[in-house]
């Protein structure tokens, strides 16, 4: 029948459009629900993809005014086109969204506009833009509809100067003065495009470091950095409120320590305080599934949605993504998605969460997999340091960037890897090579006695790797 499917997946975001596509390699008839006109969910349409757009083009227009001359490259008169960049970065978007497009047709998934909700276990109902309704008949139901920013109580989103990561990838003039609430990966990301082109960004954080868990020490080194570029911080401060009056927002915050009040203007205010769940109107409550008390739906080993009774799990719903509790990164949720689709097909499905890599991308880069010595101490776990600073590496000089370093951590007795965190140039690319050795349950000795090209940037780790047992050779 043609409303009859194996599985139909509620978000076609990176979790629930990786998992619809190996499902359907696996055999299974599958059915994808999105209630936007495009697929790729917060990621392609308004996350990671857009903001890497404008974080290139912004570093483009940051060299060329401050970098270029040192390598005998004279430009002059340098100006912003903002509209031309704006125009780029949606072309990126359209290709990427249009891309799922062709992935959906080339592996045979229905596609189906609308908001789904869980009608009963084997029913899907979908209410489309129109209002009408349709039911979906499903041997599996995969949950992937992903999250949204968290709005705070006192300082609520108007889209034009209190505004969400979304309007902070529109803006149509470069604001004078930005405040960003939130030193995380989106408050650093969106105030460093800001910033290159042109705004006074002020972050305040409420916690006394930036980078939210990544490793303290290489926290502090990225801020030293940041600040030296011209990004203001105040750190160890709770925001209050904002008044605005004829689009100006006097942003009020007082000092966690001793709870003295000040405040600051700007003309926008990018509130960056983390994601929540998007999991209301689902259907949920219905059927009993659980969550917890932040809205993220409870699962277990084999993504299957707990319930709020003493019945098991039901054993045909699942649920991925930043739907979980977890990390709300659109990998993990890629690699959930093909492990529920490989185990609703019968296959075995695994997530190794100890080998998931984060990512701030700032300039430098921030990159991190593992544990960090922060997390090593608190579970009483002997351990060994090996740091190289990008100062020392060759590739690094001649490219003229030379911020930031490598630190891996081993385990004392093993030498097992069990953290390496980076801060520097293609950090995120440098980081995988650290994944796939954790993977392997490598040692620093197996990445210190493997080549690495020179000069290249990876070199960076290979010298903090040797640096474990005290072996880094200066370069």
């Amino acid at each position: 029948m043609a409303n009859t499917f194996d599985l139909v997946v509620i978000g076609s975001g990176p979790g629930g459009y990786v998992g619809a596509i190996r499902a359907a390699q696996l055999g299974l008839k599958t059915a994808v629900v999105e209630k936007d006109p495009t697929f790729g969910g917060t990621c392609l349409n308004v996350g990671c993809i857009p903001s890497k757009a404008l974080l290139d083009s912004s570093e483009h227009y940051a060299t060329v005014q401050h970098e270029l001359a040192a390598h005998g490259v004279l430009a002059k008169n340098v100006t912003l086109d903002l509209p031309t960049m704006l125009k780029r970065k949606d072309k990126v978007v359209l290709d990427n969204t249009n891309g799922i497009a062709f992935l959906f047709k080339k592996n045979k998934i229905a596609s189906v506009q609308g908001r789904g909700r869980l009608k009963s276990t084997t029913e899907v109902e979908v209410t489309r833009p129109d209002g009408s309704k349709e039911i979906l008949q499903t041997r599996n139901v995969m949950l992937a509809t992903g999250s949204v920013p968290n709005e705070l109580p006192f300082m609520r989103f108007d889209g034009r100067t209190v505004i969400s990561s979304t309007e902070a990838l529109t803006l149509t003039t470069v604001p004078k003065k930005m405040v960003v609430i939130g030193a995380g990966a989106i408050g650093l990301e969106l105030g460093s495009v800001w910033l290159r082109l042109g705004a006074d960004v002020t972050v305040i954080e409420y916690g006394n470091k930036i980078a939210g868990p990544m490793d303290a020490g290489l926290s502090d080194r990225l801020l030293r950095v940041l600040q030296k570029q011209g990004m203001k911080f105040i750190l160890g401060a709770k925001t209050t409120g904002a008044e605005v009056k004829k689009s100006v927002a006097v942003v009020k915050f007082e000092t966690v320590a001793d709870g003295a009040k000040n405040s600051v203007e700007a003309d926008v205010v990018l509130v960056a305080v983390g994601r929540k769940p998007y999991s209301e109107g689902l259907g949920l409550e219905d059927l009993g599934i659980a969550r917890d008390p932040r809205g993220f739906v409870l699962v277990n080993e084999h993504f299957q949605v707990l319930t709020t009774t003493n019945r098991p799990p039901y054993p045909n719903i699942f649920a991925i993504g930043d739907l979980i509790p977890g990390p709300m990164l659109a990998h993990k949720a890629e690699e959930e998605g093909v492990a529920a689709a490989e185990l609703m097909a019968g296959h075995a499905g695994h997530v190794n969460y100890e080998t998931v890599p984060s990512v701030i991308y700032t300039w430098p880069e921030f990159a991190a997999v593992g544990a960090t010595e922060e997390q090593l101490k608190q579970n009483q776990i002997s351990y060994k340091v090996g740091t190289f600073p990008f100062s020392a590496n060759g590739r690094a000089r001649a490219a003229m960037q030379t911020d930031g370093m490598v630190k891996v951590l081993a385990e004392a007795k093993t030498d097992r890897i069990l953290g390496v965190h980076i801060v520097g140039p293609r950090a995120s690319d440098l980081i995988h090579e650290a994944v796939a050795i954790m993977e392997f349950k490598g040692s620093a000795e197996d990445m210190a006695r493997s080549f690495h090209a020179h000069p290249t940037f990876s070199e960076a780790l290979r010298e903090a790797a040797l640096g474990v047992d005290g072996h880094t050779r200066q370069m």
